[in-house]
C-alpha cells in the first residue's frame, strides 16, 4: 500500500471509514487469499485493519519518527502479517497481525534512532522500548519508600526487572543519552572555532614510519633475492609457486605438473625453506627480527 502524497490525517479519515469484518467474513478473505491469491481479498482485509496499523504507529510519535514514516512501516508489518496469517489456527487476524505491525515499527524506530546501530538483540530491544519506563517506575516507588538510588542501584533494578544482562543497561543508557552530532560541529560558539573531527588522532602512519618501511622492505627484498640464488632450480620454483605468487599452487598440482607425490613436494619445500632460513641468517644476521 502506497503511502506517498498522503497526510497522516487523511490516512486517518479514511482507515475510520473502512468497513469492520466480522469473524466469518474475516476468515473468507484469509482463506481467498492464502489459497488462491485472491488479491482482491487481501486488499480488503488490509484496508479493514489500517486503523489498527495506524493507531499503533501513533503510539510511536514520542521517538521523533516522521509519522507517514510510521504508518509506511505499520502497514508493511499489516502486509506481513496477511501473507503469514493461517485462519485454520482459530484466531482473529487482528490478534496475529499485532505483533508483526509492533515488530515492524520497532525494528524502522531502532534503526532510525541514531546512525550507530542501536542494537537487535532481544534484551536490546525489550530496554531501548522500556528502560526509561521501567527507571521511573522504580525511581517513584524507591520514592514512595523514602529510598534513594545511585545510579548503579537503578541500572542494576532495570537489569533485574527487564530480565537482561547489567552490560546492556549501561550500553543503553549511553546510546539513549544524547542525540548524534556532526564532527564538523565547532567546539566553540566562535566563528574560528575548531571543529570535533580536528580533535580526532590521526591513524594513518607517519611520514617517518613510511620512509622507515620502504627502507625495511627494500633490504629485505635484496637478501631474498640472494638467498633465492642459493636454492636449486626446483627448490626455487617450488618456493616461488607455492608462496610468492598471488595464489599459492597446491601440493597435489605442483606433484602432479612435477611428476612427483604430494608428500615428496612437501619434503622439498620444507628443506628449501630451511636452507632459505640458514642463508639468510647467514648473510644478515638482523633479519633473525623478520623471521
Amino acid at each position: 500500500m502506497a503511502l506517498d502524497g498522503y497526510t497522516d490525517q487523511k490516512m486517518s479519515r479514511q482507515a475510520m471509514k473502512a468497513e469492520l469484518l466480522d469473524a466469518e467474513t474475516e476468515a473468507r478473505l484469509a482463506y481467498a487469499w492464502r489459497d488462491q491469491r485472491d488479491e482482491a481479498a487481501l486488499h480488503r482485509l488490509i484496508t479493514a485493519y489500517m486503523r489498527l496499523a495506524i493507531s499503533m504507529a501513533s503510539k510511536f510519535r514520542r521517538y521523533g519518527a516522521p509519522m507517514n514514516d510510521l504508518i509506511q512501516e505499520a502497514s508493511l508489518g499489516l502486509m506481513k502479517a496477511a501473507d503469514k496469517f493461517d485462519p485454520d489456527r482459530g484466531v482473529r487476524f487482528s490478534t496475529y497481525a499485532v505483533w508483526w505491525i509492533k515488530a515492524s515499527i520497532q525494528d524502522y524506530v531502532m534503526r532510525n534512532w541514531s546512525m550507530v546501530r542501536t542494537g537487535s538483540t532481544s534484551s536490546q530491544k525489550a530496554l531501548f522500548f522500556n528502560m526509561r519506563r521501567v527507571q521511573a517506575k522504580l525511581e517513584r516507588e524507591a520514592g514512595e519508600r523514602g529510598e534513594v538510588l545511585d545510579q548503579y542501584q537503578i541500572h542494576e533494578r532495570i537489569a533485574q526487572d527487564l530480565g537482561v544482562p547489567l552490560a546492556d543497561v549501561l550500553m543503553m543508557e549511553g546510546r539513549l543519552s544524547g542525540s548524534d552530532f556532526s564532527l564538523n560541529a565547532t567546539q566553540s560558539s566562535e566563528d574560528e572555532g575548531r571543529e570535533w573531527i580536528d580533535a580526532l588522532e590521526d591513524d594513518s602512519a607517519q611520514p617517518s614510519e613510511v620512509v622507515e618501511g620502504q627502507h625495511d622492505t627494500a633490504h629485505l627484498r635484496g637478501w631474498l633475492v640472494q638467498a633465492m640464488g642459493a636454492l636449486s632450480p626446483r627448490e626455487r620454483y617450488i618456493v616461488t609457486e607455492r608462496k610468492l605468487r598471488g595464489e599459492g599452487r597446491t601440493l597435489e598440482s605442483l606433484g602432479e605438473e612435477l611428476g612427483l607425490s604430494k608428500e615428496r613436494i612437501r619434503q622439498l619445500e620444507a628443506a628449501a625453506f630451511a636452507k632459505l632460513r640458514r642463508n639468510l641468517e647467514a648473510e644478515a644476521p638482523e633479519i633473525r627480527h623478520f623471521l
